[in-house]
């Protein structure tokens, strides 16, 4: 789903058949002016959304940017300003805060854990633990705070986890089914496949076939070891339960990426406010 989708979505379902409140109080011909107001430090996410939602509501909208995403905000900034017609401006206000309130907590959240592992080669990345249908921003909020997106779906990567092992009778065959049906469909994926202790990890070593390992609920000195077993002869990923206060000593194993739910599923929306001013302004004081 593009974010053009999600956003028509979600003004069907926010207006319905009309806005009443706005409508019933406010006159047609009636114009205004709104700002965004940053009301808790964090970096920014769905400046480009906001601005896409305020097109589709009414195209006489005027958008006007002061801030980008990715940016590092604090209380008191001002994100951008709007003018047009006043009732439209209503109609797009909860939608944009809703937006942008969640995508920049979801790239506050990131920043964090970018920042702890600073000066380290691991990347943070996210997982599929989205909101339904959220998923295309979810995953763009993260980008802006610095990390990195894994797979999006089920369509645009093998991942070879614990069940499809079990299921398949072992690693072995899980890895041949799976390379044999990327041939035989003709696509173009990475095989990345999960491990859960030594044995199996010695197993893929000895197997081959894949691009990424994922050593999941692995301790920092056992990732350690295994990283150092692997010798680069594959990517390789620490998944499950990896802290904002323990992902620095999993990234000083050398790991290429730490996958953390809790980027898109654990976080606190931003506090934002959008609101109305009529009096003349110094953009310079902004």
């Amino acid at each position: 789903m593009t974010i053009d989708d999600i956003i028509e979505n979600a003004l069907t379902e926010d207006i319905g058949n009309g806005d009443h409140s706005t409508l019933s109080t406010i006159p047609k011909n009636k114009t205004g002016k709104a700002r965004l107001l940053i009301k808790q430090n964090g970096i920014l996410s769905g400046m480009e959304v906001a601005r896409k939602v305020f097109k589709k509501v009414n195209p006489r909208i005027v958008f006007k940017p002061f801030l980008t995403d990715g940016a590092e905000i604090h209380a008191g900034d001002i994100a951008f300003t709007v003018e047009g017609p006043s009732a439209s401006i209503l109609m797009a206000e909860r939608l944009v805060l809703n937006f942008m309130q969640r995508m920049s907590g979801i790239a506050t959240t990131t920043s964090l854990y970018v920042k702890e592992i600073a000066g380290l080669k691991s990347k943070i990345l996210d997982t599929r633990k989205t909101t339904p249908l959220l998923r295309e921003l979810e995953k763009l909020a993260v980008r802006h705070g610095g990390g990195y997106n894994h797979r999006f779906g089920l369509y645009d990567m093998v991942m070879i986890k614990d069940n499809h092992v079990d299921f398949a009778g072992g690693i072995s065959k899980a890895i041949d089914a799976a390379n044999q049906y990327l041939t035989k469909n003709k696509l173009n994926l990475q095989i990345e496949i999960e491990v859960r202790n030594f044995e199996e990890l010695q197993q893929v070593l000895d197997k081959g076939g894949v691009d990424r390992i994922m050593l999941d609920n692995f301790k920092p000195e056992q990732l350690k070891d295994a990283v150092i077993l692997i010798n680069e002869r594959f990517e390789t990923e620490a998944s499950g339960g990896i802290t904002l206060e323990t992902i620095r000593e999993y990234a000083a194993t050398g790991v290429n990426y730490i996958s953390v739910g809790a980027l898109t599923h654990h976080i606190q929306s931003l506090d934002l406010s959008l609101k109305a001013f009529q009096h003349l302004f110094n953009e310079e004081n902004i």
